[in-house]
């Protein structure tokens, strides 16, 4: 069983510069960066979107935890606003840890979203994902999410 814990100052540190990291290369891999400015990129869009960290308003940073082995798993952002139909939370980030994948802490952690959103007046919740990112659809699909925008794109 796993449980959503707010991140500290600490956990936040060592998840930023991962995410940053990880962003950048994300955009390089769909081709929507080059290399030479994705970390800057990234960067910019971290600091826009957390300008106070773990403080910036209507942010919501944890470290999903194992609840039974009381040990990190991974960390869960999103972002809650108001929409014309109500309170919308959307996902900027999920990741389950290597070492912990295919474990069932993905399909927990979502459905432990799903009560902190519903704490929270949340009516749904929205993210984006890779289109090369199969392992996480498969998660996503399997956990209730739908597709409801595509955007696609070649290059000539």
């Amino acid at each position: 069983m796993v449980r959503l814990q707010n991140m500290n100052e600490a956990d936040f540190n060592n998840y930023i510069n991962n995410a940053i990291k990880n962003y950048a290369a994300e955009k390089i891999k769909a081709g929507t960066w080059g290399e030479e400015e994705a970390e800057n990129l990234s960067r910019e869009t971290f600091a826009r979107l957390l300008p106070k960290g773990i403080y910036s308003e209507n942010q919501y940073l944890f470290s999903i935890i194992d609840a039974d082995k009381q040990m990190k798993v991974g960390y869960l952002w999103f972002q809650c606003c108001k929409k014309l139909i109500g309170k919308e939370a959307f996902v900027y980030d999920f990741i389950v840890f290597k070492e912990f994948r295919s474990k069932g802490y993905g399909t927990q952690a979502l459905k432990s979203l799903d009560d902190v959103a519903k704490g929270l007046g949340i009516n749904k919740i929205s993210l984006h994902v890779f289109a090369h990112n199969k392992r996480a659809l498969s998660l996503y699909e399997k956990t209730g999410f739908i597709a409801t925008d595509i955007n696609m794109s070649k290059n000539i």
